[in-house]
């Protein structure tokens, strides 16, 4: 069952989606070869409780940590290590974090150094097609919307989707209804409302869509060994319109990045 969120839910949804973008923030502040992604669990895990909230991961379903650190070919749900971090690999980081009863969920891959050219581009268009999939998110579409918004874009690059992990509605619990699958059909799927919040994440590969399971019963990876990258927003409608609830800009201050793509999501003044 869809659960939808007052404005003051929303608002305190607001305030767990900026303590992970905040996290985040710093987590890219440390990111750079020779840095070990338990290292960065740690700086991740003390912001988190520094500002007043939980880490949203650490033993959610058992998982072992604040956050999932997935490298290179591996896709989610990746556990920290003591393995240092390589110029040339790239890094998906997936953070949530629990503040006055709500969840906050987002997730962004970090380049490593220099990355070649063609996982750049990957990098980019999965990007790119958050905002796509974030813009269908609207009253009166339908989750196949956003779903077929994503897999035409991706798939347009040669870039392949991911069909057994998708997205989800968010709120006091970390996965709530809806399923949101970066693939689908338009017209298909639950009708969007007002008041809806969703974690929307493309997960996309730069070969096949398959993918195959760790021992450790939680990374996932490429069945091709090929990187895969992974974004992720938590968005509300907002009188019938997508408001963004997490923000890129912390990384980006941090990158020192200048981008607008968050402006036309932003909450109205």
């Amino acid at each position: 069952m869809i659960k939808i969120k007052s404005r003051e839910e929303i608002e305190l949804m607001r305030e767990s989606a900026l303590i992970v973008s905040k996290t985040l923030g710093e987590v890219a502040k440390a990111i750079q070869p020779g840095v070990s992604t338990l290292e960065l669990d740690k700086i991740a895990e003390t912001f988190i409780r520094d500002h007043g909230a939980i880490p949203g991961f650490l033993g959610l379903y058992d998982f072992p940590n604040t956050l999932c650190m997935s490298p290179n070919e591996q896709i989610v749900h990746g556990i920290p290590n003591k393995d240092p971090l390589k110029e040339g690999d790239i890094i998906s980081v997936d953070c949530g974090a629990l503040k006055s009863g709500f969840y906050g969920d987002h997730a962004y891959t970090f380049a490593v150094g220099e990355i070649d050219p063609e996982t750049e581009k990957l990098l980019q268009v999965t990007k790119e097609s958050l905002y796509i999939g974030i813009r269908e998110f609207r009253v009166g579409n339908r989750v196949g919307d956003v779903g077929h918004a994503i897999q035409q874009y991706t798939e347009s690059h040669g870039f392949g989707v991911v069909r057994e992990l998708v997205g989800h509605g968010i709120g006091k619990e970390m996965h709530e209804d809806p399923e949101m699958p970066n693939y689908g059909r338009r017209g298909r799927g639950k009708k969007f409302v007002e008041g809806m919040v969703v974690a929307i994440e493309p997960m996309i590969n730069l070969g096949t869509h398959r993918i195959k399971q760790y021992p450790d019963g939680w990374t996932i990876k490429t069945a091709d060994m090929k990187p895969s990258a992974h974004f992720e927003h938590d968005v509300a409608i907002v009188d019938g319109k997508p408001e963004l609830l997490s923000t890129f800009q912390y990384i980006y201050e941090a990158l020192g990045i200048v981008s607008d793509e968050e402006d036309e999501f932003r909450a109205s003044s």
